[in-house]
């Protein structure tokens, strides 16, 4: 948590409006908001991790994020910072990236603690689709007689927080299917070696999704050939659950993992209903085929490494048959290219996704 005095006091008007009315400020505020929220991306789940900040009307600013389960959420961890620092929090105007919980849970609701607290306004970036809540804690706070805006940078909290909301929505995980190749689509030599394609910065990106997923999924043969751990440990962040697609062998380092025969729609099912919130797939070309032709990823991270196999006997992306004809074309929309060391990272999103 951090605290810091500002001059600017207009966040502390009280009347009702549209969030198609609110200022420059808001958006500040909001985004400091997700900046808080995305210190806390890995250690929340199963709950969402949320920032949030406390603008009070003499300008004072507190800013919180979720703790691990069965501590403060976001909201709290702001309001305690400014009781902490002895601020007057009436008609504050409080600013959170996620709609504030109603229900109690293993921690009291977060609508009431700002109610309690006296805040004048309360902004949210997107409503909770959690059946818990769904629009109850706006309407607890509206019952109370504070304002409340939707909708404040409410494409990029959407985004920082879609694996909360799909699962919230759906009850499955968020998969996320990372593949690694060379501009020529190859994932894997002809005698099958494939480390490393990539260079030190995309590897430790792919940590970075391990940390943020609450369970990786690989195959057998991919245990067999690579004897992968599976573990977290270019970035600072937690080990997910390690899933294999049949089974691994004795003394094969993913051990401990579940070891799956089931069907792909009924391990998400199993693992959402366990609470966890992101898969990564990180299996090879046939357990990413798998995924991609039943239509269960969500989000494609490829890394393209400026490299050329030179032929087609090293192994594609996806195995099996493609498309037989143009018009039979998978098509998404690309959400995001970046440079990663001398590489480039393509996130790629189905269409019919936001």
């Amino acid at each position: 948590m951090q605290h810091d005095h500002i001059s600017d006091t207009s966040a502390s008007d009280t009347s009702d409006t549209s969030a198609s009315d609110t200022s420059g400020n808001d958006r500040a505020w909001m985004r400091r908001a997700l900046e808080a929220a995305a210190t806390a991306r890995t250690r929340t789940a199963p709950n969402p991790w949320v920032g949030a900040v406390v603008v009070t009307t003499d300008g004072r600013v507190f800013t919180g994020a979720t703790e691990p389960p069965g501590q403060r959420h976001a909201e709290r961890v702001a309001l305690d910072a400014a009781r902490e620092a002895g601020a007057d929090l009436t008609g504050a105007t409080v600013y959170s990236t996620l709609e504030p919980c109603s229900h109690h849970g293993r921690t009291p609701p977060c609508a009431e603690a700002l109610v309690a607290a006296g805040v004048g306004r309360v902004v949210s970036a997107v409503g909770d689709p959690d059946p818990k809540v769904a629009g109850r804690g706006h309407e607890l706070l509206r019952a109370a007689g504070i304002r409340v805006d939707q909708g404040v940078l409410a494409a990029e909290a959407a985004e920082q927080l879609a694996a909360y909301l799909h699962h919230r929505r759906t009850g499955r995980p968020y998969v996320v299917l990372k593949l690694a190749a060379t501009l020529d689509g190859r994932t894997a030599a002809a005698d099958g070696t494939s480390q490393w394609i990539t260079g030190p910065e995309a590897r430790a990106e792919v940590h970075r999704l391990r940390a943020e997923s609450g369970a990786v999924v690989v195959g057998a043969g991919t245990v067999r050939a690579d004897d992968p751990s599976l573990t977290v440990r270019h970035v600072v962040g937690p080990d997910p659950r390690r899933v294999v697609l049949g089974t691994a062998p004795a003394g094969a380092k993913v051990h401990p993992c579940t070891e799956w025969r089931g069907s792909l729609p009924d391990l998400l099912d199993h693992l959402g209903a366990d609470g966890v919130l992101q898969v990564l797939v990180e299996g090879g070309a046939k357990v990413a085929a798998s995924f991609h032709r039943a239509r269960l990823v969500d989000r494609y991270v490829i890394h393209l490494a400026p490299a050329l196999m030179g032929g087609d006997d090293g192994s594609a992306m996806l195995s099996g048959l493609g498309a037989g004809t143009i018009g039979d074309l998978w098509r998404g929309h690309i959400a995001s290219i970046r440079r990663l060391g001398p590489d480039l990272e393509i996130q790629l999103v189905p269409q019919e996704h936001p």
